[in-house]
């Protein structure tokens, strides 16, 4: 499993946290410092099955600033995809990638249910 966080992050620390008690292995990526490819955003986007705007922090200060809640509609995915992989700071976090199955953000039913 990938855990892809943002170590200050406090719903990322609880995940950890969660995964942790868990007893689950995983390997942890900090997702300022090594930002998911354009490639990889691709690939988890199709295997999650979600809309593409679940793969966007839309409470982050960087979202904001660029005003992105107005700009995201007229985008193609393919425009989205490439300017998530831009910083990681605009990705939704934490991801977590396990085999087939994706994870964007920590909702601890959603996890006990797809984790168990």
């Amino acid at each position: 499993m990938k855990f892809i966080c943002y170590p200050k992050c406090t719903t990322c620390k609880k995940a950890k946290a969660w995964l942790d008690s868990k007893g689950l292995d995983f390997e942890v990526r900090d997702i300022k410092e090594d930002n998911p490819t354009y490639e990889e955003l691709r690939e988890w986007h199709k295997l999650s099955g979600l809309p593409l705007k679940r793969f966007f922090n839309t409470s982050g200060l960087l979202y904001k600033s660029m005003e992105l809640k107005d700009k995201l509609p007229d985008m193609t995915e393919e425009e989205q995809l490439r300017l998530l992989s831009t910083d990681g700071m605009l990705v939704k976090r934490p991801i977590l990638i396990d085999g087939g199955r994706v994870l964007t953000g920590f909702r601890e039913k959603e996890w006990e249910e797809v984790l168990g």
